[in-house]
């Protein structure tokens, strides 16, 4: 007889959505990882949604669900997009000892607290269905090593952030299962008063009816068993509500990257506003009001100077756990102040990226393009100057915005074309 070829070694994960099994996530030694999606999630039709690709009225849905996802070292965009960049991703891979690039690892230290509802839980080697041993040839199960690390969460994105959980007024890193209720960004070392920037633009966006998580500026001494990081002098953090989760209860959410099938890297490059706007015009459990918001939305990061409202920065929520709406807005900040003269927003609207070239026309060829109709959205346009003109100039004065932030962006409202010029 021939001796047995060597059976490759494989790590398994449990991933379950609201308490109902989706399938299982298998990471090989070799870096490759492979989902397979359990039967009985398949093929039921009251389903909770994975991620929109997966719902049943999304096109090619049952062919995409039909065969495992496979990739090599990073994880398919539906679950990269779930995992920090940039220092807090440096942070974790290194206190687990190992590469930035290990996504699977990475995943199942932070599979019990991921953005939105999805639950990964290390299996038990003799748990492990035959059908996910022999999916990519045969495989054996081996047992996960032990990680008693504390401060498991994952937030995705690029900033310092923790999910805290507030008692009494003070905040605390979640552990031992505790879901955290905001999030907290710490002052960042690069930059100065990005706490003051964001909770002053997140706040002029809400005036501007934008739909908004609570916000506040927190008190650094507040916030209890942080990780060491390096601090700069400042006294403030910035705090928003975490709005997939209802005390211990998790709501499922998915950025636009996710829904778009994305990397992480490709957020600014591989999509445009048009493309957004369809989806949620389309998809949407009310299409119409959420291509409003999402219009409404695109002027005041206009208008705020935002340059970093790219895929990572749009969710959908699921709120009944099926059907996708647009979330609140997050991560609205005056970036302009920032980085020497920017000029442009994250993706193209209307074929155009220049914040003091847009006009209405670049709306309305974006709502041709999106599938809305203009006379839906031109009075939401109309409405949101209106709103801007009445209130901004005199809520900026009282605002903890930095003065000389607040004066280069009232340099940039002057700038814009005639239909978008705020006045001070």
């Amino acid at each position: 007889m021939s001796a047995p070829e060597n059976i490759d070694e494989i790590s398994v994960l449990k991933l379950t959505l609201h308490n109902r099994l989706v399938g299982y996530l298998a990471g090989f030694q070799n870096g490759r990882n492979v989902l397979s999606f359990a039967d009985e999630f398949k093929h039921a039709p009251s389903r909770p949604t994975f991620s929109l690709i997966t719902h049943p009225s999304f096109p090619n849905s049952k062919k995409l669900m039909s065969k495992p996802w496979a990739k090599s070292m990073r994880l398919h965009p539906v679950l990269s997009n779930l995992l920090p960049e940039g220092a807090l991703r440096e942070l974790i891979s290194q206190g687990l000892k190992t590469h930035i690039d290990n996504e699977f690892q990475i995943f199942s230290y932070l599979g019990q607290d991921l953005p939105g509802a999805l639950v990964a839980t290390p299996m038990e080697p003799e748990d492990v269905p035959e059908s996910v041993l022999t999916t990519h040839g045969q495989a054996k199960a081996i047992k996960f090593e032990d990680n008693d690390r504390e401060n498991k969460f994952s937030l995705a994105g690029i900033q310092m952030k923790f999910s805290m959980k507030e008692k009494g007024g003070r905040y605390n890193l979640t552990k031992n299962g505790e879901l955290g209720d905001w999030i907290i960004k710490t002052p960042s070392t690069k930059h100065k008063h990005v706490p003051l920037n964001e909770y002053t633009a997140m706040h002029l966006a809400a005036l501007a009816g934008v739909d908004i998580p609570d916000i506040k500026l927190i008190e650094i001494n507040k916030l209890d068993n942080l990780p060491q990081i390096n601090l700069p002098d400042e006294k403030l953090a910035f705090a928003i509500k975490r709005f997939d989760r209802e005390g211990n209860t998790r709501i499922h959410m998915e950025d636009f990257a996710q829904v778009l099938v994305k990397y992480p890297h490709e957020k600014y490059k591989s999509a445009n506003y048009e493309q957004v706007g369809k989806v949620i015009y389309d998809f949407s459990g009310d299409g119409l009001a959420d291509a409003q918001q999402f219009a409404r939305r695109l002027l005041v990061n206009i208008l705020l100077a935002n340059g970093d409202a790219h895929l990572k920065n749009w969710s959908l929520l699921y709120q009944d756990q099926v059907t996708p709406r647009l979330s609140p807005a997050y991560d609205i900040v005056t970036t302009s102040v920032y980085i020497d003269d920017e000029k442009e927003y994250a993706l193209n609207l209307g074929k155009m990226k220049k914040w003091y070239s847009v006009t209405e026309a670049n709306f309305q060829y974006w709502a041709d393009k999106s599938g809305i109709p203009w006379r839906a959205i031109r009075p939401h346009i109309d409405d949101t100057m209106d709103k801007v003109r009445t209130l901004w100039p005199e809520a900026l004065k009282d605002l903890p915005m930095d003065n000389e932030h607040k004066g280069k962006l009232k340099d940039h409202w002057l700038k814009l074309q005639s239909a978008f010029k705020i006045k001070t």
